[in-house]
Order: C-alpha cells, then sequence, then structure tokens
C-alpha cells in the first residue's frame, strides 16, 4: 500500500543540488513534503547546474517546503546540523536519502589514495553518519524510511574486477542500509536501497561516463524520482532490507510504459546491471 501524500512528513537529503537528488527532493516537495538539503553548492559553478539555494526554490515553486543547509556530508558538525535544522524546523525527521556519492571508475593502480579516501568518506561514511544521527529522530516517526541510493551487490567477476574502488564504496552504501535495516526490523524503520536500471541522463554520465551520447542514451532523473516516491510511500515496515531497481519499483506500481523517461534505444545499462 502506498500513499501519495507527503504532506507533514520531513526529509533530509545529503546533495540534491541537481541530477537524481533534486528531482527526488522535487517529488517529495509536490506531494507536500518538507525537505532539509544538506549539499556543498553554496555558489553556481560554472561547469554544473545549480546550487542548494536554487534546489530550495524549485522545490517551493512546487508546493514543498524545503530549507537549504550548506555544508559536508564528511564532516560531523555539518550532519548534525542538517539533523537538528529538520527537527527544529518542522519537528523531526521521517526521511533520510543518502544520495550524495562520488564517482571515479579508475582501476586500482590508476587510483590515487586520496581519491579513494574521498569515495569511501562521502558514500560509505556519510551514508552511516547522516543516517546515524537521523535515527533517534526516524524512531519516533509514524512512516520512517531511509533510501540509500546505491546497488544490488552483484558478485559477479566483471563488477567485482573492473573498478574495486568505486565497487567497495558504492556497495559499502549498500551493506551500511541493509546492516541498518535488520538492526532497527524491530522499531520497523524501512531501510532500502534503489538504483537505476540504465544510466541516467544526469551531468554525471555526461561529464564522467559517456559524453552527450551517453545522455542521449539515457532515462531521465524523474524515473528515479518515481520509483524512490512509491517506495517511501510505503507503510511503516511494509517493506525493508531490499536492493531495489528502479524499474521494478515502478512495474510493480502499474507503470508499464517506460518510454516516458526519454532516452534512445538502446538504452545503456547503469553500472552493476546485468542485461536482463
Amino acid at each position: 500500500m502506498t500513499t501519495n501524500s507527503f504532506a507533514g512528513r520531513t526529509a533530509v537529503m545529503s546533495g540534491g543540488s541537481r541530477g537524481i537528488g533534486l528531482a527526488i527532493a522535487l517529488e517529495i516537495g509536490r506531494r507536500g513534503g518538507n525537505v532539509v538539503l544538506l549539499a556543498k553548492t553554496d555558489t553556481p559553478d560554472p561547469r554544473l547546474p545549480g546550487t542548494v539555494h536554487t534546489a530550495v526554490d524549485e522545490i517551493v515553486a512546487v508546493g514543498g517546503h524545503a530549507v537549504a543547509v550548506v555544508g559536508d556530508v564528511r564532516n560531523d558538525e555539518d550532519i548534525q546540523r542538517a539533523a537538528a535544522t529538520a527537527a527544529e524546523t518542522f519537528g523531526g525527521i521521517d526521511i533520510v536519502v543518502n544520495n550524495a556519492s562520488v564517482l571515479n571508475l579508475s582501476r586500482t593502480t590508476e587510483l590515487p589514495l586520496k581519491r579513494f579516501d574521498l569515495m569511501q568518506q562521502v558514500n560509505v561514511r556519510g551514508t552511516f553518519a547522516l543516517t546515524q544521527a537521523c535515527l533517534p529522530h526516524l524512531v519516533e516517526s509514524e512512516n520512517p524510511h531511509v533510501l540509500t541510493l546505491s546497488p544490488p551487490l552483484n558478485m559477479s567477476k566483471e563488477w567485482l574486477g573492473k573498478h574495486p574502488g568505486y565497487m567497495l564504496a558504492k556497495y559499502g552504501m549498500t551493506l551500511a542500509a541493509l546492516g541498518i535495516a535488520a538492526e532497527y526490523a524491530d522499531e520497523q524503520i524501512s531501510c532500502n536501497c534503489l538504483w537505476p536500471e540504465s544510466t541516467i541522463a544526469t551531468a554525471a554520465v555526461e561529464n564522467l561516463l559517456g559524453g552527450k551520447e551517453g545522455v542521449a542514451h539515457s532515462r531521465s532523473p524523474q524515473i528515479m524520482a518515481d520509483a524512490a516516491v512509491a517506495v517511501l510511500g510505503r507503510k511503516k515496515g511494509e517493506l525493508t532490507g531490499q536492493t531495489l531497481i528502479d524499474v521494478d519499483v515502478l512495474t510493480e506500481a502499474g507503470v508499464s510504459d517506460l518510454s516516458i523517461y526519454g532516452g534512445i534505444e538502446p538504452i545503456s545499462l547503469d553500472i552493476f546491471v546485468d542485461p536482463r
């Protein structure tokens, strides 16, 4: 069972100035929800669209309530400030979206340890730390959810060996989510992972993966947003400890026409996803 209304529910999200995170935040706002964005993008970057402030403006414009917390998910004080801002401004926390992530597909011998450390700090530690900070509020929520944007644990040799540094960072996010789901099963905190079947038309895909051609064969961020609110709209404890793929979530929700999300055939599969 799902609900389309997020009125009175408050989400804390890492990142969210653009791309998938912003699309999810907009859908929460469009359904009347409150969003607190913890992001670094205080001023415009000529290489990337949007800031945390423009994201807040967009959320408000679609009917939501939003607050920007300029900070870094690697900084414990910033994380605590985001959680406190949500509690003080909106009266609690009902949803955590672990969206912030660093992508580096270098081979092991070509990956500087400084970049390895950055991925572990943002992806794994950031996921754990933001969730940890929000848990005291989540246990008080009538419908608590944690959604981590990370993949199923695909243990094929291809994905284990393609870029181990990034694999460790993304699988670490997934393991953190699955561990917290098990730890808080009795409290019925729904804690799941969500990952796209396809590449998504974002600046990251254009800049780091496939250029404009890669974007052309990718689906819109809206597909992840629609899948995310379908998961976050489930009843308390109804769905937890799962690694979900966006198209499977939408199929279960009755969406049969994926062409609405764009992308030129053949649609490119995302990292860690095998052909089906």
